[in-house]
């Protein structure tokens, strides 16, 4: 494989396609809690990701004087929309179709990005333009935990062993390896346009007290409204026992995660690897079949 640049990878938008048709709503074979566990990414994700585009649409006029960067956020919001739309289609055709309705939640998901998380700042006085900068540094510390939950994605074989399903975990590495190949232009866009040491910790925090409220929130939802499980709640023995399979990163690989961000020295691309995530991309039966040349790419 050729020299691959950690910090500055070409980053192309993939538009794979994947059948749900196959792919049991338990698709951890006797793991219904651990499989919830891992499907909130399916209702946080789209609604999340069209922020963030949202969010970058209004961020390009300030990185217009970096070339580079500019094409990268191009890049990044490519990327993000086609994630945005692969995981919508596990709600609409694989949930759904298995009698589990998500909407009723992801409806919520979707006024917290609008209101909560829209133009207009929540605080009276505060600019639009500064609330667009911490907005740029909440997703710049969400994108750290995407890139290394990318990278964790990739190397757990755990999954495999467990006959998990194979269409889900290609969608999942793929989304992963993409994340790991474009984690550094978040970061870089809020260096650009801001820079602030101590705004950078102020919005990560943010996400980081919001991130397992959403988790188990949405693992409890899952449960609730699976019509196989008949009201059973995630436990907090659940997460553990999910945690010493493999089956799902635990406490101390998000606290680990967590001080590396803190450093003041932090650069995403000193994190993870992209040549990693260029070579699940080779093998991807997804992103092969979305290669240029091949037929319905």
């Amino acid at each position: 494989m050729s020299e691959i640049d950690e910090r500055h990878p070409v980053i192309t938008p993939r538009r794979v396609k994947f059948d749900w048709a196959d792919t049991p709503l338990h698709w951890i074979p006797g793991e219904p809690v651990a499989t919830h566990f891992i499907n909130v990414l399916h209702l946080l994700l789209p609604a999340g990701e069209r922020w963030f585009v949202h969010v970058y649409k209004q961020a390009l006029p300030l990185v217009e004087d970096d070339e580079r960067l500019y094409r990268e956020v191009k890049g990044f919001m490519g990327q993000e929309a086609v994630h945005a739309y692969s995981h919508q289609g596990v709600l609409d055709r694989q949930m759904l179709a298995q009698g589990l309705d998500p909407r009723p939640l992801t409806r919520r998901i979707e006024w917290m990005f609008k209101r909560i998380l829209g133009d207009r700042p929540p605080v009276p006085g505060m600019s639009r333009r500064r609330w667009l900068k911490l907005r740029i540094g909440i997703i710049a510390g969400i994108e750290h935990y995407t890139a290394v939950l990318g990278q964790w994605i990739l190397d757990a074989r755990a999954l495999d062993d467990a006959g998990a399903d194979p269409t889900m975990l290609d969608l999942l590495r793929w989304h992963g390896a993409e994340e790991v190949e474009h984690r550094s232009v978040a970061f870089d866009v809020y260096e650009h346009v801001s820079g602030a040491y101590a705004q950078r910790v102020r919005s990560f925090f943010i996400g980081l007290i919001a991130m397992p409220l959403a988790v188990y929130a949405g693992a409890a939802y899952l449960c609730h409204a699976d019509p196989t499980l008949h009201g059973v709640r995630p436990r907090v023995r659940d997460y553990l026992r999910a945690v010493r399979r493999g089956l799902f990163p635990g406490n101390r690989f998000m606290i680990a995660a967590a001080r590396t961000y803190l450093r003041r020295d932090y650069h995403p691309s000193a994190e993870c690897s992209t040549r990693r995530a260029v070579e699940y991309l080779s093998t991807s039966p997804a992103a092969l079949a979305a290669a240029p040349g091949r037929p319905g790419s």
